[in-house]
């Protein structure tokens, strides 16, 4: 038996002879038992029509002796054409006898009979609210398509979420069926607000998630997981049922440029809070006219949260970038440290497509040693989610002997929110570097001894010329910690460094014109520039180490 109580019966016969469909009416009386839509629809209809057929009865009764002193005319008037006698639509083998079906129907009177029922030449009749998105699209049927395409992505997956886009004109029938039934709760003082009606999507859901559960082999549909099923609909007249809303309304509709229609189902609902219920009466009609099609479903669509791969890295070679080097359209190496790492995560995850991100970078020509620089990988829609530590670690010896060019470590999946230890520490921490160090004036090793002695020394930075085409023109302040010197011949030596990180070593070295001050042209007096930097260590204590 439905939930229903006796002041629901005038509400019930106004939405079936407004032609919605029976899990319509169950919403618009705000039924929230999820098993009262997940029976079918003809065993439902059947119910309403019996649950209002005492009322029609006794007001038949009433009436029929009036009608029994009115002349054939009148007759001819009230009778129904022979070609719209209706019969309920089957929805398993057993089909109900026409008998069965016309009885409760013309208890409820023909236009509501028209709700969830296929007149006798075969055209169906689509609900005036939900456009049949809860008719023949939502059951049995359907849920064998989304499993089938679910299974056809081949994703890993525990639990999924379903999802559900609907036209936007739906709200706006919703609205006029809500104004079309509001006088009659008003005088039942039925204390309903419009938030009560039971959304279609949460209907849909209702229906269709055991369903597709059940063709997944019982995989759990809750109401959060990472991998999401999306399930869409559109309508052809979606623009013409919305379409003057633009008028009445039209500081609600912003055209924009990735939208193909200014009518958002966000813009409709904001449109529909602000107009008056006489205004929209006077434009739209109350309840809404019988639509021309069905809804149409849109392809399933399958995302899976993204996973997160942390480590470290070593680049050994001078002539690698960080990221791919295209200028103006034009390839200027043929890979680089993100690539040489992405494509094995790429494989092994199953991944569409990747995003790179590190504690800093490294230019081209430097190398980076020591314990590496910690990276982190977003992998996105991974059609799998999962790697053992021991698949880890064959995928990092994977990366490994891909390249000599590069080296990975501590390869681990981390979660989003661990995501920002990496970034937190790129202003605060520091970085240790060795600098080989050319100076156009002949020196000994006593000319730079004195550079060792140096402690915190205060650099002002002008944005330096060779990044000025992509960093802010500004003037950052960092910090020299210590120094080391180590003499080679007349005109060279090493330079070791301890910097805060985001200090630009190559410009302390060579001044960079007079940019960066002081520099060491001028604490050596004379001329000097850089002709190799090796990172040494990036004192970043992330992602944890994993012993060997």
């Amino acid at each position: 038996m439905l939930p229903l109580k006796e002041k629901d019966k005038p509400i019930v016969q106004k939405l079936l002879s407004a032609g919605c469909c029976a899990r319509c009416v169950l919403r618009f009386c705000c039924v929230s038992a999820q098993a009262a839509y997940r029976q079918p629809q003809q065993d439902t209809l059947k119910e309403l029509q019996a649950f209002i057929s005492d009322e029609k009865d006794n007001k038949s009764k009433d009436s029929t002796a009036a009608e029994s002193t009115e002349g054939n005319s009148n007759d001819a008037a009230v009778s129904e054409p022979p070609s719209k006698r209706v019969k309920l639509e089957p929805s398993g083998t057993d089909a109900p006898s026409e008998e069965a079906a016309a009885g409760p129907a013309a208890a409820a009177g023909p236009a509501a009979a028209a709700a969830a029922v296929k007149l006798e030449d075969g055209e169906p009749c689509v609900c005036v609210v939900c456009l049949g998105i809860l008719q023949d699209l939502c059951g049995p049927t359907p849920a064998v398509k989304i499993a089938e395409k679910v299974k056809a992505e081949k994703y890993e997956f525990d639990t999924l979420v379903l999802s559900v886009s609907l036209p936007a004109q739906l709200c706006v029938r919703e609205h006029s069926c809500w104004l079309h039934v509001k006088k009659e709760m008003r005088e039942k003082s039925m204390a309903v607000d419009k938030d009560d009606i039971i959304q279609v999507k949460e209907a849909f859901k209702w229906v269709m998630q055991g369903l597709v559960a059940k063709e997944l082999g019982g995989v759990a549909v809750v109401t959060r997981s990472p991998f999401e099923v999306a399930v869409g609909f559109t309508h052809p007249e979606t623009d013409a049922d919305c379409h003057f809303l633009a008028s009445t309304c039209a500081d609600c509709f912003k055209p924009t440029k990735n939208k193909q229609s200014v009518f958002t189902r966000m813009a409709v609902v904001k449109a529909l809070e602000k107009i008056a219920d006489a205004k929209f009466l006077k434009h739209y009609a109350s309840p809404p006219a019988q639509p021309t099609s069905s809804c149409s479903p849109q392809d399933v669509q399958c995302l899976h949260a993204s996973v997160f791969v942390a480590g470290r890295y070593n680049k050994f070679c001078r002539s690698l970038p960080q990221t791919p080097w295209v200028i103006d359209g034009e390839r200027r190496m043929e890979s680089s440290v993100e690539e040489l790492i992405a494509a094995p995560l790429l494989s092994s995850f199953r991944a569409d497509e990747f995003n790179f991100s590190s504690s800093g970078r490294e230019d081209v020509d430097v190398r980076t040693l020591g314990n590496g620089r910690p990276f982190a990988m977003e992998l996105l829609n991974p059609h799998r989610s999962r790697l053992s530590r021991v698949e880890m670690k064959q995928l990092q010896e994977t990366i490994n002997k891909s390249s000599d060019k590069i080296r990975v470590r501590d390869l681990q999946i981390v979660s989003r929110e661990a995501m920002s230890r990496m970034k937190e520490g790129e202003e605060e921490k520091t970085k240790t570097y060795t600098a080989l160090v050319w100076t156009q004036k002949p020196i000994q090793s006593e000319d730079i001894a004195f550079i060792d002695d140096i402690k915190d020394l205060t650099l002002d930075q002008k944005t330096p010329l060779r990044v000025l085409h992509r960093r802010a023109l500004a003037v950052r302040q960092r910090v020299v910690h210590s120094m080391n010197t180590r003499f080679l011949d007349s005109h060279h030596f090493y330079l070791g460094l301890k910097t805060q990180a985001g200090t630009y070593i190559k410009e302390f070295v060579h001044g960079d014109f007079g940019r960066t001050k002081p520099n060491l042209c001028v604490l050596l007096k004379t001329d000097t520039d850089i002709l190799e930097l090796d990172v040494e260590s990036v004192d970043v204590d992330w992602p944890p180490s994993i012993q060997e």
